[in-house]
């Protein structure tokens, strides 16, 4: 009789952590450092509140386009209809002429 061992599923599944799932956690850790970044550049050229402003408003953006990236899927990729022929072009150096 054949000994039947379990097998571990979780290794089949994407890395998942608050919502973002494979890449997409890169991107999301991504969008947070660069409206912090953004924020601090601006904050300290320009004006401390704008600085504030401009993190509070790119931080959140660039989480909704993590998010509507992700919705799309993991390995979204651009589908084309239509059949497509690619000509054949062969150079002519493949025929052997004959010397006379």
């Amino acid at each position: 009789m054949m000994t039947r061992y379990p097998v571990y599923k979780g290794l089949q599944m994407p890395l998942t952590y608050k919502g973002l799932k494979g890449k997409y956690i890169g991107w999301g850790i991504a969008s947070l450092i660069i409206g912090l970044i953004a924020g601090g550049i601006t904050g300290s050229v320009i004006n401390m509140y704008l600085g504030g402003l401009v993190t509070l408003l790119l931080t959140p953006g660039l989480l909704f386009f993590t998010l509507q990236r992700q919705r799309g899927g993991i390995y979204n990729r651009t589908r084309q209809d239509g059949l497509f022929i690619h000509p054949l072009n062969l150079p002519k150096s493949y025929v052997r002429e004959k010397n006379i």
